[in-house]
């Protein structure tokens, strides 16, 4: 008998072990499932950018990672949850505009908005835009703000509550273009769809994603979006810079973070595996479909991204005089 032939059993048999071991070695709490902690409910943009990430991370690692949804409260709910969470790797949280604006709208919050998280990288941001009424004398950006500045107040703008990000970006839009317009805040985006297509206000503030249906179908007219760029989607409309305002650019966005005190190799391994699943053609195609630009980034990105919305944010709410909670 060939003596090496057990040897090189025995080799391969080692080789599997080894290989073995390092893949379960290489998920995170050995193995058991990742809960990713949304602050909004099922349907809307940010919950099924989470979902398209989540499914393909599962795919990808062999590691179940599920999304919990915890709306309410401004994502306070959500926020804490995660913030009082073991640093283990396992319990995961959907940031987004919400969580900076926060920070500036509350006297006093259950979690320290910078201390109690740790970065882990960008997930994607979305388009935002000024919307009117196709029926409306506005057919442009520019008409609105010429009429604006030609009759200050007579202008009206709708958005979702006060210190929402449409609230907020409509502030800062007004004051970018340096024109005296009223901000109506309406208790929700269906509220404020009726008064724009009813024609009880001029204009209003929207993310772009959940109104594309209607400004194809012609029952809304873009007047601009609110980002840097003109929207993959909607290439004629024109941005807010172009439109008077340079330099203008604001966007929805999500992102991932862990509690404060996560293990680098825990963050390090999630941020390989999110910008892994987000480099991927099929994902960025799932996301643009949502009006999602995927793009990830390393940790530090992120938290430098989110400490200057945060200040930005801030200074909006105090400008614009909205009382702290």
């Amino acid at each position: 008998m060939n003596r090496a032939i057990p040897f090189l059993r025995r080799s391969m048999l080692a080789a599997l072990a080894a290989l073995a071991c390092t893949t379960v070695s290489a998920q995170l709490g050995g193995g058991r499932p990742i809960r990713l902690v949304v602050p909004f409910g099922p349907g809307g943009v940010a919950d099924l950018t989470a979902r398209v990430v989540a499914q393909k991370m599962t795919e990808s690692t062999g590691q179940s990672i599920v999304v919990d949804n915890k709306p309410g409260a401004g994502g306070i709910v959500a926020s804490d949850t995660v913030a009082k969470a073991p640093p283990d790797g396992l319990t995961l949280l959907l940031m987004s505009n919400g969580n900076a604006v926060t920070a500036g709208m509350f006297k006093s919050l259950p979690f320290d908005p910078l201390k109690s998280f740790a970065p882990v990288s960008m997930l994607g941001y979305f388009d935002m835009a000024v919307i009117s009424s196709p029926k409306s004398r506005f057919k442009t950006l520019k008409d609105l703000v010429a009429y604006a500045k030609a009759h200050p107040g007579k202008v009206n703008i709708a958005t979702i509550n006060t210190g929402s990000t449409q609230n907020l970006a409509a502030e800062l839009f007004k004051r970018s273009l340096g024109i005296d317009v009223q901000i109506v805040p309406f208790n929700g985006s269906a509220a404020v769809i009726t008064a724009i297509q009813g024609e009880q206000v001029d204009a209003g503030v929207e993310i772009l994603a959940p109104v594309l249906g209607q400004i194809n179908g012609s029952t809304l007219l873009a007047l601009a979006v609110m980002g840097d760029k003109r929207a993959p989607a909607l290439p004629n409309v024109p941005t807010v810079a172009e439109s008077g305002a340079a330099g203008f650019n604001v966007a929805s966005w999500n992102a991932i973070a862990a509690p404060a005190g996560t293990p680098a190799d825990a963050i390090a391994r999630l941020n390989k595996e999110v910008n892994a699943v987000l480099s991927s053609p099929e994902v960025k195609e799932r996301l643009a479909k949502l009006g999602v630009q995927g793009k990830g980034s390393t940790p530090a990105q992120q938290w430098d991204f989110y400490t200057k919305e945060i200040k930005r944010w801030s200074g909006v709410i105090q400008q614009a005089g909205i009382e702290k909670q």
